[in-house]
């Protein structure tokens, strides 16, 4: 099998490549910088720009399945510029794979599966969403998904099937979140927000990746929510990262007030609160390594540190 990955040199598809090449599957990538194209009989890259629809259609060849993870990130502060070009780089990146296809009728792809996100549900302490829930966030997060996912579904048109991954809060130390609510804990300054009750549906990295797989190697369709089984508060969550990381937690629940202050708007993606089922994924037979928040903070830390010293010996043995 040959896939095409839009993102692949972001968080999420790095793993994602990593797990292809562990199948023994050929991966072809889309990138906006030409620093970044590589050409490796399983790992090739060409070079698009969605902004312009710009795209080198020699990269669909022999491919089977697309992952679209393509999307300026939302983790920045929300002037009205930023979040036409969050949403715009979305819908760009759809509209470019969409004509590229279009124009090459003889293709071989079968299928798309593309990034979204639990942003779409709304907000709520009390309710438990699964991807059947129609009424959509009254947000920034619940517009921009909806187009997003409406821009996916235009694929059937093609012929495709389509598949779409509502992604949670992505664990991994080596980027995205994580990384950041565990910078102030390390220096004894962290702390939950607000009332700390609101609900943050999480999943592991490697989890997420296999889920991506999973649904292209049994052909799924529809709408799968990226979370693992158990959903925790934020003053679980940061509770069992102090744990984890062996500091304590000292400071007062952060106000809402004070991040709106901070953050401006984009403060919303740290009080809105979605817990979500993945029982839909999980009927179809997929199973998560890290069911728990505790067991995969425990993995992801133990292994940066088994990572950083293995670094540092290599440092010093090359400083020798």
């Amino acid at each position: 099998m040959k896939v095409l990955i839009t993102g692949a040199t972001g968080l999420v598809g790095e793993e994602l490549v990593a797990q292809c090449h562990t199948k023994g599957y050929a991966v072809n990538y889309l990138t906006t910088s030409k620093d970044k194209l590589v050409s490796e009989d399983n790992y090739k890259g060409f070079y698009w720009n969605p902004s312009k629809y710009e795209i080198d259609h020699s990269c669909l060849n022999d491919v089977s399945i697309i992952i679209n993870l393509a999307g300026t990130s939302i983790s920045k502060r929300w002037t009205s510029a930023y979040k036409k070009k969050v949403l715009q780089s979305r819908v760009d990146s759809l509209q470019t794979l969409y004509r590229a296809i279009e124009e090459n009728p003889n293709h071989t792809i079968s299928s798309i599966i593309s990034a979204s996100a639990i942003g779409i549900y709304p907000n709520s302490l009390s309710d438990l969403y699964t991807e059947d829930e129609e009424v959509i966030d009254d947000s920034f997060l619940g517009d921009v998904v909806s187009v997003w996912e409406e821009k996916a579904n235009r694929f059937n048109n093609l012929g495709l099937q389509v598949a779409k991954v509502r992604i949670g809060l992505v664990l991994s130390a080596k980027g995205g979140a994580l990384p950041e609510m565990a910078k102030p804990i390390k220096y004894y300054a962290g702390a939950a927000f607000g009332s700390g009750e609101q609900w943050q549906s999480w999943i592991h990295i490697s989890d997420l990746a296999s889920m991506f797989l999973f649904i292209a190697e049994n052909e799924l369709t529809g709408i799968f929510n990226g979370v693992a089984p158990n959903p925790v508060t934020n003053n679980k969550l940061i509770k069992e990262l102090a744990k984890v990381l062996e500091r304590p937690l000292i400071l007062p629940n952060i106000p809402e007030f004070v991040m709106k202050v901070l953050l401006g708007e984009m403060s919303y993606l740290l009080f809105a609160s979605q817990r979500v089922s993945c029982k839909k994924i999980e009927e179809e037979g997929f199973i998560f390594n890290y069911q728990n928040v505790c067991s995969a903070l425990k993995e992801i830390y133990e292994n940066s540190v088994v990572e950083r010293s293995a670094e540092d010996k290599l440092n010093k043995e090359f400083v020798s």
